[in-house]
């Protein structure tokens, strides 16, 4: 017996007692643990045996078990770091955790691999049933994907629930005599001094004007006053102003649910009326940057207040009265502070309380920068809050004159994530202000420019939000915890994204990684133009503006660009001919911030798009694709948002699965003109996601729906016309989420339904016209079924299936009713 034989045995022990440890703490490193824990129960008695048998081994299977000591010797360290790891490091637990995995392989290769070919055969003829465990492990970041997508939790769930609960704790923590005074003094003004038309909010960036204004939206007796007529709009540095105002105006006179187009009346200039009988009506302007935007949507009537919020004070014959914000004190700071660094609200005992109080101090009261800088300290060694400390030191007073200040104060958090965590925050700047960013286009441009995957993505994506870097917002529109990752969306304080463009504009135009425009301006920036005689190096191309003609555009040259992002606000937009020279494009992303879809020119330019893999189109007309478009041979998602696209996919010209044979996953959302879904979309077979919501003229579904044997999730969610669906549903055998909720008019679900083996979850809420199901006998044979979300009238349908089925749980959905998701 080798030395070597004995330390197996030891580590296998000892690793034994931390992987239960794992078990009960870790979720993500649960499963992993858990088989290792069943394999190690079983190779203990016989490494034990070999331990006590006297029995020689050959040299070659001596090395084998030598091997095999240094595997378990660095799980038994892994596991070590596991239970070091602080929950909060979302990213972080992902890399061990694909280290698990990983650890999980070799022991389950070892096992059916030399250990069962040769040691048990010599010494104890046992035969272990492994492989099965190894074909969970391929498919376990598969499943845990799709559990994200088909909206069964997950991480990004989970950190929407918790920035919920920590912006209530945080408001719990300066909601005392600051929140309070500050509710009271703005309340005095808004509801106690009729003669005040319109008053402000002002304060530094980050200093909680934003919480505050939130807050006094909410407050009981503000609601009362104003009969729940209130208005909250995000105007930021580059507003559409006709936009704003027609919102103003339609919420004024009662027009809102007609819509805000460009051909909607509203009175020119700085309106001054007498309608003394009017309805109390609050309308709160957030972000306000500019005297001469505001003066453009104030209207001085009588029963109507303005709420300014701005990092400016205005002069008092356009603002009658204003707060200014006070920071916090120094116990609220340390409470704050201490809660996003140490989730509890004072200084631990282990801490150092002279360094905690001495970067509190540096904060200034600020509320945003105690709450970023305090995460990005969180579970870090003692060092780097020295550190922290030395560079905040260097700082000058933060004051209105000094916001750049904060940047470099804020710059500290982002400086401590790891490499690529740090390049997706810096990506955010490529963004609007103030304009909330679909989670998908996010994920799928880092998918596509960091070398990750989506779990990958998605862990970063939590990691920031964690850190308090980005905010996670779930779409009112869901209204319970069942939503899938599709309803949720990205938001970013000014300040933050202030800070990634005021790192990513650093150094050379020409070498920057990020060509952004910090704003919408009505032309490409100078700087650009001067510099058109080199070539951009930039990965990431972002541009912001109005209505763009052909002769708009200049030539730029980007060898290496890998994302493009077009953001404008206009009828009409002649797509940039720069297209042309970005070889390496992979995505491209183009919104339409207007009031109606834009006609797009140009669209010729995608016959150059070989490496085009995600394409997002928003309020646009989608032009009709053509044959010759076969270089979008590599597409792999198309999402079609608030577009007109109803001849886009001529079945009587195109053959779709020739222009995109590899796409995988196709996105229509609120497209008012799909009446009839094309059928030469079934014939796409390689497509796995197929979603096609809010689209309420859409009244039928291709009768060859089934030719689709790759599809796993079909989501027809809020179309209202749609009455029945094809019996060719049953055919799609791999299909493991289907969501029919809000589809009104549904009358039934065919009995084909009941051939769904792989179906995993099924949401069909607010389907009144389904009162019943097919028969017990067709449904029992849905043997995956593990979540029905219905509501109550069908309930006992499912219910009495569920006895049948013990892993079916049934879901009786609330009612949900509410339009603040239009607010975008």
């Amino acid at each position: 017996m080798a030395f070597n034989d004995f330390f197996a045995g030891e580590i296998a022990a000892e690793l034994l007692k931390q992987l239960i440890s794992i078990s009960r703490k870790s979720c993500l490193c649960k499963s992993s643990a858990d088989n290792l824990i069943t394999s190690i129960e079983e190779l203990l008695p016989i490494i034990n045996e070999i331990k006590y048998s006297g029995v020689e081994l050959s040299a070659i299977r001596q090395s084998q078990l030598d091997r095999f000591s240094e595997t378990l010797r660095g799980g038994l360290e892994l596991a070590r770091r596991v239970l070091a790891s602080g929950r909060w490091n979302v990213y972080k637990n992902l890399q061990l955790a694909r280290k698990m995995e990983k650890l999980e392989k070799q022991v389950s290769r070892f096992v059916s691999g030399p250990m069962q070919a040769h040691l048990l055969a010599d010494v104890h003829h046992m035969r272990f049933e492994t492989m099965e465990r190894f074909d969970r492990l391929e498919g376990r970041l598969e499943q845990r994907l799709n559990s994200m997508k088909i909206g069964a939790g997950g991480w990004v769930e989970e950190a929407v629930k918790r920035m919920e609960v920590e912006e209530e704790a945080s408001l719990g923590i300066i909601g005392g005599v600051g929140l309070d005074l500050g509710k009271s003094k703005v309340k005095k003004m808004i509801i106690g001094k009729e003669d005040l038309n319109v008053v402000g909010i002002c304060g530094i960036g980050g200093s909680g004007k934003t919480t505050l204004a939130n807050e006094i939206c909410k407050d009981n007796q503000v609601r009362s006053h104003f009969n729940d007529r209130i208005l909250f709009l995000t105007v930021s540095q580059s507003p559409d102003v006709q936009q704003l105002r027609a919102r103003i105006w339609g919420f004024l006179t009662g027009n809102e649910a007609m819509g805000y187009t460009s051909n909607m009346f509203v009175p020119q200039g700085n309106v001054q009326c007498e309608w003394g009988s009017g309805p109390r009506t609050l309308v709160v302007l957030d972000d306000v940057w500019s005297l001469s935007v505001l003066e453009q949507l104030i209207f001085r009537i009588p029963t109507y207040k303005t709420l300014v919020v701005s990092r400016f004070k205005f002069p008092a014959n356009v603002v009658d009265e204003v707060y200014k914000v006070e920071l916090l004190r120094e116990d609220e700071s340390i409470s704050l502070f201490c809660h996003s660094a140490f989730g509890q609200t004072s200084i631990p005992p282990t801490a150092n309380e002279t360094l905690v109080k001495q970067i509190v101090n540096e904060c200034k009261g600020l509320p945003l920068a105690l709450k970023v800088i305090g995460a990005s300290l969180r579970d870090q060694p003692e060092m780097y809050w020295a550190s922290a400390k030395k560079r905040l030191l260097r700082g000058e007073p933060i004051c209105e004159s000094h916001e750049n200040k904060l940047l470099e104060r804020m710059a500290i958090s982002v400086e401590y994530l790891n490499k690529k965590v740090k390049e997706c925050f810096l990506d955010l700047g490529s963004f609007p202000e103030d304009k909330k960013i679909p989670l998908d286009v996010l994920i799928n441009m880092w998918v596509e420019i960091h070398d990750i995957d989506e779990e990958e993505a998605f862990a970063i994506l939590v990691e920031l939000a964690d850190k308090n870097l980005l905010t996670l917002v779930k779409d009112a529109r869901v209204g319970d915890s069942y939503s899938s990752f599709y309803e949720i969306c990205v938001t970013q304080h000014d300040v933050l994204r202030d800070l990634a463009l005021h790192l990513s504009n650093r150094g050379e135009v020409n070498e920057r990684k990020r060509l952004l425009m910090p704003r919408r301006d009505a032309e490409l920036p100078r700087e650009w133009e001067r510099n058109t005689d080199q070539l951009f190096n930039a990965q990431i191309v972002s541009v912001h503006t109005g209505e763009m003609r052909e002769m708009d555009w200049f030539r730029m040259e980007f060898p290496k660009a890998e994302v493009l992002i077009l953001n404008f606000s206009s009828d009409e937009y002649f797509l940039p001919p720069f297209i042309d020279d970005m070889p390496k494009l992979r995505a491209l992303i183009v919104i339409n911030y207007g009031t109606t879809q834009a006609i797009l020119h140009n669209f010729t330019v995608f016959t150059n798009l070989a490496n085009l893999r995600s394409l997002w189109l928003e309020k646009v007309w989608v032009p009709q694709f053509t044959n010759p478009t076969v270089p979008l041979k590599n597409l792999q998602k198309l999402s079609m948002v608030l577009c007109k696209v109803n001849n886009s996919f001529n079945p009587s010209v195109l053959v779709l699965s020739l222009i995109f044979p590899h796409l995988s996953e196709l996105i229509m959302d609120h497209c008012d003109d799909l009446v009839k879904l094309p059928g030469n979309i079934c014939e796409v077979n390689s497509l796995q996601s197929l979603s096609i919501t809010n689209c309420h003229r859409i009244c039928e579904m291709p009768s060859n729906l089934g030719m689709l044997k790759k599809l796993q999730i079909l989501r027809l969610y809020a179309c209202p016309e749609l009455k029945m669906l094809p019996p060719s549903i049953g055919e799609l055998n791999g299909l493991k989420y289907l969501d029919i909720s809000q589809c009104v008019n549904l009358r039934c679900l065919p009995r084909e339904i009941g051939k769904l083996g792989s179906l995993e979850k099924m949401d069909m809420r607010e389907c009144s016209q389904i009162m019943r199901l097919p028969t017990q006998t067709a449904l029992s044979n849905l043997k995956s079924l593990r979540r029905v979300i219905c509501d109550d009238e069908v309930s006992w349908q499912w219910r009495y299936l569920e006895k049948a089925m013990p892993d079916l749980y049934v879901q009786v959905a609330e009612k949900w009713y509410s339009l603040d998701w239009l607010d975008g």
